[in-house]
């Protein structure tokens, strides 16, 4: 299982997909106007100054962090505003159809499990506009709706498929609905064979991670404490709960939470979660600090557990730095980065579950270690190599055996699964210009393709990727993935959007997605940098990018951009940066720090005031990754890393594509907003700082099909236009 928490700020991945015929890139002059009369509306000013450990900090917009009605009708006319120049954009309404189109080609499978005799599948075919639940008897029996998220939908919203377990024996599953892409779950369960829900309804089950008990009488799962939404306390106290099936919700079990006296000790950002597996008597309770990749693990018994009297065992803490495990009968596996940024697998009984009797089975390499799986035949890791997924089985007999891949292409970690009741395993295999493809490992170390995902009607054989390294400015190699049209043409003339990220240890992995080639036809080109902070090579990789060190993930940024240009994919006039989520601070202070470097930098959900996001609902889940205001360390990482604080009157800043949904529970609208205030007022330049907003969405995870393909042709547009890309400029 992956320890990382929901409340993390994942990434908002752009990736590619399509096909169509390709235009030579031109350039005019620049980019021209589009006038919409009176202009994006002015933010009132009003400052408030603090003074933190000597330096005093001036925000002109903290009044919009209220969010009250004043707030409201300001981030409507900012919408309304860019909604009127993003139609006017010459081009838009064609490549929104030719994006739509490719979109509709490709069904996407997000997540598989095998239960009893079905296989279940998350995925949204060509005809619908959210990811639904399928159920299957084996690879040859026929597909049957299980879960339809619009069918749960309230007035004047859409509701989503947040996350779902089915039980061992394939009998029943638990899932999770919210509306709007706030993410704000209700757990639900119904029956596979009928389709129909259970009454039980149980709210507050964000990131509920349900375990099925091994007789699929019940099962363990996370609940919020009881407070709104809204509350700045929302995710911190939460409790394990055990419900079993037929049960009232309200004689449900807390076995770990706050004034709970189990050994087990709980800060308020803490968030636990019990973990039970099929053929073992084996418990693992999973304390995660909010987004830290670091857990802390406790063991007890399940008979024990389910007789009201569980003895938990310590395992490990964060200080052993285990990020994820594994259990089979009576063993216990653990992934751990101690002593090894590449990660390596230790095993202990559940005999003496400490520590220092646990033997190393697999030691760290040349690969990346991301997640680990017990099935009936061994223990199936999934690696990061150079950008490619490789899938390696530990043995019974403790013999380590690579599997061979149909091709080479990257292992989606979300849609990799095994359990101790079937043999194999089974996961998403893609490339940048590769669709993805399930496939099945067998226990004889055969890897074969699945009808899982049906193939799209797209020819991908005009478009290449490449994978290259750009030197960073103190001798760092950035690993740095570029996109493009076969016959580009490297003479600075084309469009280049280059995404980075960098944080919390995670990697952009190739994926395949079919809206962005229309992108490619434009002959522009896509590259995303791997800068520091991220996970692409290692843990150490991940911590040169965070607090102290976040510098390094923009400055990465810089220096691949500027890589880019010497290549000849581009020129700075010709050149875009996207980021999404903690993406933000990426693009955020790389414009900031190089405003000239860039001619458009978008901000997808981004965070963008860093200083302040800690004074939001999802803020002190993030301290482990950001630090805290609250210590002098803190505050200086924080200001350091926030863009809004950096940008000064009278500075010639490119043109700015912000956007918020304004159910957003991990990056609250109001940062996208100060930001957008701020640039707005500061900037010397005629560029346009446009903020593009959706009422009814949120982080971006539970977006409709349609509300992607609009937000894609947004970026797109608005990236061609103002890059001053022949076809998207207006009479002038």
């Amino acid at each position: 299982m992956a320890c990382l928490s929901r409340r993390a700020l994942l990434a908002a991945s752009t990736a590619l997909a399509a096909c169509g015929t390709a235009r030579a890139a031109s350039r005019p002059a620049g980019p021209h106007p589009i006038r919409i009369d009176g202009g994006p509306p002015k933010a009132p000013v009003r400052p408030v100054r603090e003074m933190y450990y000597g330096q005093l900090v001036t925000d002109p917009y903290r009044w919009m962090e209220s969010e009250d009605a004043e707030w409201r009708a300001y981030v409507r006319a900012e919408g309304d505003y860019a909604r009127a120049v993003l139609d006017k954009i010459p081009g838009r309404d064609k490549l929104a159809a030719a994006i739509d189109k490719n979109s509709k080609a490709v069904t996407s499978v997000d997540m598989l499990q095998i239960a009893g005799p079905h296989i279940f599948t998350q995925r949204r075919p060509p005809d619908a506009d959210i990811g639904r639940l399928y159920v299957r008897d084996g690879l040859s029996g026929t597909d049957r709706l299980l879960i339809d998220p619009e069918h749960f939908s309230e007035p004047g919203t859409h509701a989503a498929l947040d996350w779902w377990a089915a039980s061992p024996d394939g009998a029943s599953v638990a899932f999770g609905i919210s509306q709007g892409g706030s993410e704000h779950s209700v757990l639900h369960v119904l029956a596979t064979a009928t389709g129909a829900v259970s009454p039980l309804a149980i709210t507050r089950t964000d990131d509920a991670n349900p375990s099925w008990l091994p007789d699929s009488s019940g099962f363990f799962y996370n609940r919020y404490q009881d407070v709104p939404a809204d509350n700045l306390h929302y995710e911190e106290n939460s409790s394990a709960w055990l419900h079993l099936l037929g049960s009232d919700p309200a004689r449900d079990i807390r076995l770990i939470g706050p004034g709970i006296e189990n050994g087990i000790p709980l800060t308020p950002i803490d968030e636990p979660a019990i973990v039970a597996t099929p053929g073992s008597d084996i418990l693992i309770a999973q304390i995660s600090s909010g987004v830290q990749n670091e857990v802390s693990l406790f063991m007890a018994s399940l008979q024990d557990t389910l007789a009201g009297k569980p003895a938990w065992t310590r395992i490990c803490g964060p200080a052993d730095q285990v990020t994820d495990f594994t259990v089979r009968g009576t063993e216990i596996f653990l992934l751990t980065h101690k002593h090894a940024s590449h990660y390596r697998v230790l095993k202990m009984s559940a005999g003496n579950p400490q520590l220092f009797t646990a033997k190393m089975v697999v030691p760290q390499s040349r690969a990346i270690i991301q997640t680990l799986a017990a099935a009936q035949d061994g223990i199936y890791l999934l690696d990061l190599d150079a950008g490619l997924g490789r899938l390696r089985r530990l043995g019974m007999d403790g013999k380590v055996t690579e599997l061979k891949l149909p091709f080479a292409g990257a292992i989606d970690t979300d849609s990799f699964y095994a359990d101790t009741l079937h043999a194999g395993a089974w996961f998403q295999l893609q490339g940048w210009v590769r669709p993805p493809v399930i496939c099945q490992a067998h226990a004889d170390g055969r890897v074969s393709e699945t009808n899982l995902a049906p193939q799209p009607d797209i020819d991908v054989a005009p478009y290449t990727s490449k994978e290259i390294l750009a030197p960073a400015r103190d001798g760092a190699r950035v690993p740095l993935s570029v996109i493009y049209r076969k016959g580009l043409q490297r003479n600075g003339n084309a469009t280049l959007l280059m995404e980075a990220y960098g944080a919390y240890g995670i990697t952009l992995d190739p994926s395949f997605m079919a809206r962005w080639l229309p992108f490619l036809d434009e002959g522009a080109v896509f590259a995303v940098a791997h800068v520091r902070g991220g996970g692409e090579l290692g843990e150490d990789w991940h911590l040169a990018g965070q607090k102290a060190a976040k510098y390094h993930s923009w400055q990465d940024a810089e220096d691949c951009a500027l890589h880019l240009i010497r290549l000849g994919y581009t020129s700075h006039r010709s050149l875009g940066v996207v980021g999404g989520s903690a993406g933000g601070i990426t693009v955020g202070r790389l414009m900031t720090e190089r405003p000239e470097l860039a001619a458009v930098v978008v901000s997808l959900v981004g965070v963008s005031d860093p200083l302040r996001s800690e004074f939001s609902p999802n803020g002190p889940p993030n301290i482990p990754e950001f630090g805290s205001v609250k210590t002098e360390r803190g505050f200086h990482d924080l200001f350091a890393m926030d863009a809004y604080q950096h940008v000064h009157n009278g500075v010639d800043y490119p043109s700015v594509l912000l956007t918020t949904g304004l159910h957003d529970p991990r990056v609250s609208p109001w940062e996208a907003t100060k930001m957008t205030a701020r640039l707005q007022a500061a900037t010397a330049s005629k560029n346009p700082v446009l903020l593009r907003v959706e009422a009814d969405a949120g982080h971006g995870f539970g977006s409709t099909r349609a509300q992607r393909v609009q937000e894609t042709t947004d970026v797109m547009a608005f990236t061609l236009w103002r890059t001053g890309h022949a076809g998207f400029q207006p009479p002038g």
